[in-house]
């Protein structure tokens, strides 16, 4: 057993000190149980954000994104399952009934993942926006982090994400140089996908926001949520594109692109299982899981030591 604390008092100050939880320290059940939240819903959204891309190996345009695709895919499956192994050790869930409430629709993932990918330029978008997203979101995560675990996994995660961005970025590059109907189908792409990636931040924290008094947040959502709009706006402006916000301004004077009202219902939706294609994802993830439900009786049933 590692460190103890008499009190959530002597705990919070001991974050308060820049203290790293380790999973050995006897925390408290309230730390332990949010940590936990928050690391399965990242386990899950990176698992079915995985998933996304799976579903585009065969239709991806040209061997050279192929290549990309399929290894795109095995990160972001690969981030589930080490970020499953993080959320495991704290002892709440094993590793496989997280998997099963997640297949069962017990458990959330992230809004951008509950939406169809219709095309090519979807991609595109999801590539540039949602990992657009999610990474400066990850590094504020990353920057204090009080659980030890989840910091030193995020720094692999973090490296990886870093080149999906790139690749987003140089796929947009690609497609603003193409015909007529290549970005008349990214602009479509915009348009659908502009409003999920932005609700990815979530409303404007709360005052006395829990994460953040223990180090498992450093920036607040609105703060992320407008340097993002301020890094896509102009990169995508200038690439000729249109963003579907009728309420965008820009202040001239700092060069400040702010967005307009925000419709937080999708993104409701989605947290309560609701969203646009949730049925089909889960659905789609609970069949193959059951499909292969052989293998891990089989595993299960070996003799101890039998399997390297």
């Amino acid at each position: 057993m590692g460190r103890t604390w008499s009190s959530m008092d002597d705990f919070e100050a001991f974050l308060n000190d820049g203290g790293m939880v380790e999973v050995d320290d006897d925390m408290p059940d309230e730390y332990r149980t949010a940590v936990f939240r928050f690391i399965e819903l990242h386990a899950n959204s990176e698992l079915m954000g995985g998933l996304t891309e799976r579903d585009w190996i065969p239709m991806t345009p040209g061997l050279r994104h192929k290549m990309a695709v399929l290894a795109k895919s095995q990160d972001e499956i690969g981030h589930g399952h080490l970020l499953y192994m993080v959320a495991a050790d704290l002892g709440v869930k094993t590793r496989r009934e997280m998997l099963e409430d997640l297949f069962a629709g017990r458990s959330r993932f992230h809004n951008v993942f509950h939406y169809k990918v219709r095309t090519w330029g979807d991609q595109v978008a999801i590539c540039l926006l949602v990992d657009g997203a999610a990474v400066p979101s990850q590094k504020a995560v990353y920057k204090d982090c009080s659980y030890g675990p989840y910091k030193r996994i995020l720094k692999r995660i973090l490296a990886e994400e870093g080149f999906h961005l790139r690749l987003g970025e140089e796929r947009v590059l690609r497609i603003a140089e193409g015909t007529d109907a290549q970005r008349a189908m990214f602009q479509q792409s915009i348009d659908d996908w502009w409003w999920p990636a932005l609700r990815l931040f979530g409303p404007d924290s709360k005052p006395n926001d829990r994460l953040a008094r223990w180090r498992l947040k450093s920036e607040k959502n609105e703060v992320m949520r407008a340097g993002w709009v301020q890094k896509f706006v102009p990169m995508l402006h200038s690439y000729g594109f249109t963003i579907p916000d009728p309420g965008l301004t820009h202040d001239a004077q700092t060069d400040t692109w702010t967005c307009g009202p925000i419709d937080w219902e999708p993104l409701k939706r989605t947290m309560a299982m609701d969203g646009p294609d949730t049925a089909r994802r889960i659905a789609e993830a609970s069949a193959a899981w059951e499909t292969t439900r052989w293998v891990r009786d089989a595993l299960d049933a070996a003799p101890a030591g039998a399997v390297a």
